[in-house]
């Protein structure tokens, strides 16, 4: 028979369970975690100790005009600024760089445009730099616990290796290895589909808060997804579900950048959109530009911009009503350049929606733009990262402030 948990066990759980609740909800009373979690008071004391002691969180008196008469219930506040994660979003046309802190505070961010012929070696060099100089900003006693990348195409969740990018070239496969290594701060760096990241951000913070079952689809040069199932991220065998982009529906239709016809990538990407829109001589400009001008267009009267989103629309209502049909999702958030075409194309995917998906699965379906906006991967990025300390609080901070893992 296999043993129950020990005391160890469940302490560990109990901790990692209140620094999530502090982390995603905010600062939090003594008596709102005890009621919350369904611990006793002593014990929400005797965690918030030790969550103290190794500097994740600080409880002090609430603030403000609301606090009520006698002895008030001290507040838990995650340490932001002392225990913090790099987050990276690497997308066809631009790169993003964060010091995430705990309680997901974006401390401080560097960003910039990448042309879409830029030499993929330099890739590295570019997200280091950034990452080295948010590093040398943060505080003596800041500590960073984790690093997470998002990256447009197929990822293998064992080792982080990047399997094929049909949008972007970053040279080296094991770029998250690679900038660990240029880090030299001691911790991996993680390597994630950026829809799959989105999806992970969008249920946590985003427009999926309070939904276990959700679809996140991601546009930027081409489509990717990311599958939320009964709270989880749905991956697949080695990482790779979710790629909703190459699933076919025209075949014989438009070439895809993966070799195949008719993807739904290839008939709802930028490349797509500015070519029915007759805009193909602007699609060296950054992507979500370009997007964002054919929609604000066709609300101003475009016929051609009209035409190109009524016609994507099209594809994009057909790939939302196989994907409710085979996962009966309670919401469907779009997100990066979807979120601008969903905007100026809801009528016809709603129209695709009704028509095509069963009765049933649609019933109750709702479509929502991606609240985190331009930063859903970013956030996501910076809640992979979080995540072993969330896990495991105390050893993990324990284990990257021993001696002898402080870098020189």
């Amino acid at each position: 028979m296999k043993a129950g948990p020990s005391q160890e066990d469940i302490r560990r759980h109990n901790l990692g369970t209140l620094l999530r609740f502090v982390h995603l909800r905010g600062p939090a009373s003594r008596a709102t975690l005890a009621e919350s979690l369904g611990l006793n008071r002593s014990t929400i004391m005797a965690l918030t100790a030790d969550l103290t002691a190794a500097g994740l969180v600080r409880e002090e008196l609430p603030r403000g005009p609301g606090r009520r008469a006698g002895r008030p219930s001290l507040v838990v506040r995650p340490e932001s600024t002392r225990v913090y994660v790099l987050a990276f979003e690497v997308g066809v046309d631009r790169v993003v760089v964060a010091r995430v802190g705990l309680g997901g505070v974006v401390l401080d961010r560097r960003e910039g445009v990448r042309a879409r012929d830029a030499d993929p070696g330099d890739l590295l060099g570019v997200l280091a730099a950034g990452a080295r100089s948010l590093v040398r900003k943060a505080g003596s006693d800041a500590v960073c616990v984790g690093a997470a990348v998002g990256f447009p195409g197929v990822v293998r969740r064992s080792d982080g290796a990047i399997m094929f990018g049909p949008n972007l070239d970053v040279g080296d496969p094991r770029l998250g290895d690679a900038l660990s290594r240029r880090l030299g701060l001691g911790i991996p760096v993680s390597v994630c589909n950026d829809a799959n990241l989105g999806a992970l951000a969008e249920h946590a913070r985003g427009a999926g808060v309070g939904y276990d079952n959700l679809i996140y689809l991601h546009g930027d040069v081409g489509v990717g997804g990311g599958i939320i199932a009964h709270g989880r991220l749905l991956g697949g065998e080695e990482g790779y579900g979710g790629e909703v982009g190459h699933m076919i529906v025209n075949p014989g239709g438009r070439t895809c950048a993966c070799g195949s016809r008719g993807c739904l990538e290839a008939e709802v990407g930028e490349r797509t959109l500015l070519a029915h829109a007759g805009r193909e001589e602007i699609a060296g400009r950054p992507g979500r530009d370009a997007v964002r001008d054919v929609v604000v267009s066709a609300d101003a009267g475009d016929i051609d911009a009209r035409e190109a989103l009524h016609r994507v629309g099209t594809w994009l209502g057909l790939g939302v009503a196989n994907l409710v049909n085979v996962f009966n999702p309670g919401l469907v958030v779009f997100g990066g350049t979807l979120r601008d075409i969903y905007l100026g194309a809801a009528a016809q995917v709603r129209s695709v929606l009704a028509t095509g998906a069963l009765a049933a699965p649609r019933e109750k379906v709702k479509l929502r733009t991606a609240a985190l906006g331009d930063d859903t991967t970013l956030v996501g990025a910076a809640e992979f990262a979080f995540a072993d300390v969330l896990a495991d609080p105390v050893q993990v901070l324990a284990r990257l402030k021993a001696p002898e893992d402080t870098p020189v």
